[in-house]
């Protein structure tokens, strides 16, 4: 067999060396070194991320895509199958990469790299993917029309691209656009101009700049102030809809205020990741105003804990005990220095490592744990990286725990997490209630909800609060 396909390999690298000289062979050349180091899939995926939604998905999941084809085609494959490159002779010295690979030339990395940021594109993005795919291929075909792959070290890179980008669906599952499911609102009032209106902005969330100024556009007639005047705007002048443009945390401190003072929320994504924004769905400033102009909304539930008795602290997406309020901590400190990403990679590792477990009581039971979440609704999918969430009108919380009582439990969740099976750990625990008491029994510890460190407590009352915030949606 190994015979035949050396012989197909010959027969269709000399009918390639043999086709015609046009200028499209210093295209082909320029094109493979421009995929070398998978540099041309990097840039693609810099400038899909700067849009949100299917185009920074679809940039995420890719680069995650390249990592893994990369790492099994030039780190494990090209070591246990080494091969000899296309002998030079058998194309005209014009078409010959100036610097040939001295690498195994079994498989093509390049072709895997243009494989799998291929596939992950799709899945995300069918559109985006008919544009990334020709050029993709004319990648792969360029390492055979440069001479330096056999065309089935092409088509056993593609093999392995095609797999790593499935794969992620492993750990990531793919996106989805429609709204979680919410409770139909039919009473909310349509705000012409923005009339009756205050808008909490906060201008340093996000990387999209300060969105002060499309508000005002947007509405003329709103009121917009910061976070530290939102008490005394609502007090003064008796808005009939309280708005927020800010991260989750922000969301999360106007979302609770306007639930306490039963007002509807308009929601305008201006954060980073903006994951409550996306489960209510709305998108932008303009299905914000579109919901607005129409009296559009919904009924959504929230959740709430309080601390050693006060309270409630209010929180839209998730709350958590344990490894992770360290971890943000840590990250705050390091940030200004690294940068908020390689700031939170650093600070997880710390935390992973020098983290000790909590002796806790779950609803009266004891257990030994390294983390606890709490999230407002159910969470999917299963395993400890819920990455969205069906419905905002359950009535439930979504509560995972990292047991620490048993055997090597740090390794078993560090191997679950990688190879996608935590979710069938021993050391993974679910459940979805409508209430969670939880008494630390050593050393008080702190909250984070939605991202923000909270206050030190013993006792945390955790509560799911049905239908309490209306929320402006198209």
């Amino acid at each position: 067999m190994l015979r035949r396909v050396n012989s197909l390999d010959l027969a269709l690298m000399r009918r390639s060396g043999q086709l015609p000289a046009t200028p499209l062979d210093q295209g082909m050349k320029s094109l493979s070194k421009a995929a070398n180091h998978s540099v041309l899939w990097l840039s693609v995926a810099a400038v899909l991320a700067l849009r949100k939604g299917k185009p920074r998905r679809s940039a995420l999941r890719g680069v995650a895509a390249i990592a893994g084809a990369s790492a099994s085609a030039s780190l494990v494959a090209k070591r246990l199958f080494p091969r000899r490159r296309p002998a030079a002779e058998l194309l005209e010295v014009p078409r010959r990469l100036t610097k040939r690979p001295t690498s195994s030339s079994f498989p093509s990395g390049h072709a895997a790299s243009a494989a799998a940021f291929t596939t992950a594109v799709a899945m995300e993005s069918p559109a985006l993917a008919a544009v990334v795919a020709p050029v993709a291929a004319a990648v792969a075909y360029s390492r055979v029309h440069t001479g330096v792959h056999w065309p089935s070290d092409v088509a056993a890179g593609a093999l392995i691209g095609v797999g790593a980008g499935l794969l992620t669906r492993r750990w990531w599952p793919v996106g989805r656009d429609d709204a979680a499911t919410a409770r139909d609102h039919a009473s909310l009032e349509a705000l012409v101009d923005g009339e009756g209106l205050v808008v909490v902005v906060n201008p340093n969330s996000g990387l999209g700049g300060d969105p002060t100024e499309d508000i005002c556009r947007e509405w003329p007639k709103a009121r917009v102030v910061s976070i530290d005047e939102l008490d005394t705007a609502v007090a003064d002048h008796g808005p009939r809809a309280l708005g927020v443009a800010g991260g989750d945390g922000t969301v999360a401190a106007v979302a609770a205020a306007a639930a306490a003072h039963r007002l509807p929320l308009v929601l305008v994504p201006a954060g980073t990741l903006n994951h409550f924004a996306r489960d209510v769905g709305v998108t932008g400033l303009e299905d914000a105003a579109r919901a607005v102009a129409a009296g559009d909304g919904a009924l959504v539930d929230l959740a709430a804990v309080t601390v050693d008795g006060e309270g409630p602290r209010w929180f839209v997406n998730t709350a958590s005990l344990g490894g992770y309020p360290d971890m943000v901590r840590l990250r705050e400190k390091l940030e200004g220095r690294w940068g908020k990403w390689p700031a939170a990679a650093m600070a997880m590792a710390q935390v992973l490592r020098t983290s000790r477990p909590l002796r806790v009581e779950l609803n009266g039971e004891p257990h030994l744990v390294w983390m606890l979440f709490v999230g407002n609704g159910p969470y999917r999918p299963k395993g400890f990286a819920p990455t969205m969430r069906p419905a905002l009108d359950a009535g439930l919380m979504d509560v995972r725990y990292i047991r620490a009582d048993t055997r090597f439990s740090r390794a078993r969740f560090f191997l679950g997490a990688v190879l996608g099976s935590l979710h069938r750990s021993r050391t993974y625990r679910h459940l979805e209630t409508r209430w969670l008491d939880v008494k630390v029994l050593d050393a008080a510890v702190a909250i984070a909800t939605d991202g923000e460190v909270g206050p030190t407590g013993s006792r945390f009352e955790f509560r799911s609060r049905p239908a309490a915030l209306a929320i402006y949606r198209p």
